[in-house]
């Protein structure tokens, strides 16, 4: 993956190798990473994800193939829309994580740093004799987030399209397209933009001279994580499977047709509980660093889940998506490292409120330690 040119500008910091976002292709933040989340949350601010890969795949049965292959109904999607999905092994376990737009022809795929290559392999060797032509298009193409209350009048300043509803794609002139997306963390919204990799600065300086802050990655995982939205390879493991996240409404479609993986995604769906649940931890925040994605999460001396993103939040403070064991009760003791966690009360599955209040006091606690620190 090459630097992406907005690394040039004033502040620019690319993430650590061995961080979560391993990737020092773009800037994990541009010198304030706290100022740069009230941005996302309270104005509008522009997020280079250039690191993304972006497949392409056009072709006249390219809806029909891909709803095949994978968790979402696709055979039906309209032209200028967009939605998720994802690729699963054969016994349901998360392999991809897919975010899609069709328009004029050609279906769009961006997806993980560094997963466009096994997964344009994949869907090669699944073409048989259909007319899809999938190609991995990351050196060409490159994708731009812009979140915030204030980015609808940010795009119309800078003489770009605004889509309306959720998941609307509409192209945008020279090439690319604007696709609104889901909010990100309380509420605010967002669009992705994709142009061509040759105008990535010119499009990024055109949307912060019509008001746009630029963030950084180490701002836009806060508010990912404050959305419970997870990343894979991250937040997940090799065992997770849809229905121990939020995919399981957003990226699966529980009515269609047979795809791989589906058995596993409805047994466990009819049998109504996950062996895992993804949760928002509050950490006590003692530590310096941040504890790394795939460090335990215990009860005691008993391993009961795993860490995936940990953020400094300008809100919420040290906190981080874990996934842990259903039998992992409100209130519970948890310790990740040296730090004491807790599970965010909106997490508690049982809307029970002493269970909900006993999980309040836990998060009190944890946050108390760090005010005292």
């Amino acid at each position: 993956m090459s630097r992406s040119p907005l690394l040039a500008r004033p502040g620019a910091v690319p993430a650590e190798d061995g961080s979560a976002r391993a990737s020092r292709a773009v800037a994990a933040h541009y010198g304030d990473p706290l100022r740069e989340q009230r941005a996302l949350a309270e104005g509008a601010a522009l997020v280079d994800r250039s690191d993304r890969d972006v497949l392409a795949v056009p072709g006249a049965d390219r809806l029909t193939w891909l709803h095949s292959l994978t968790s979402q109904h696709l055979e039906r999607l309209a032209e200028g829309a967009g939605t998720e999905a994802l690729l699963l092994s054969p016994h349901g376990h998360v392999e991809h994580h897919l975010v899609l737009a069709d328009l004029a022809g050609t279906t769009w795929i961006d997806t993980e740093p560094g997963a466009g290559e096994p997964l344009q392999a994949f869907l090669d060797r699944m073409r048989f004799l259909l007319r899809v032509e999938p190609a991995l298009v990351t050196p060409d193409w490159a994708l731009l987030t812009l979140a915030g209350p204030g980015g609808d009048a940010v795009l119309a300043a800078a003489g770009l399209p605004v889509p309306g509803e959720v998941w609307q794609v509409v192209p945008r002139e020279g090439g690319g397209w604007v696709r609104r997306t889901p909010p990100v963390g309380d509420g605010a919204a967002a669009v992705d933009l994709l142009v061509p990799r040759a105008e990535l600065a010119a499009v990024a300086d055109a949307l912060l001279a019509a008001g746009a802050t630029p963030a950084g990655l180490d701002a836009w995982d806060a508010l990912r994580v404050e959305a419970r939205r997870p990343r894979v390879g991250v937040d997940t493991d090799h065992r997770t499977i849809p229905n121990e996240t939020g995919w399981l409404t957003s990226a699966v479609h529980l009515d269609k047709g047979c795809y791989r993986g589906q058995e596993t995604v409805a047994r466990v769906h009819n049998l109504g509980r996950p062996p895992r649940r993804l949760v928002l931890l509050h950490l006590d925040g003692v530590s310096e660093d941040l504890p790394a994605p795939g460090t335990p999460v215990r009860a005691g001396a008993r391993e009961v889940g795993r860490v995936g993103t940990a953020v400094r939040h300008h809100e919420l403070g040290v906190v981080a998506l874990a996934l842990v064991k259903q039998s992992v009760a409100a209130g519970t003791e948890l310790t990740v490292g040296e730090a004491r966690a807790a599970i965010d009360p909106d997490d508690v599955p049982a809307a029970v409120d002493d269970t909900r209040a006993a999980a309040r006091e836990r998060v009190r606690a944890v946050r108390s330690a760090t005010i005292q620190r």
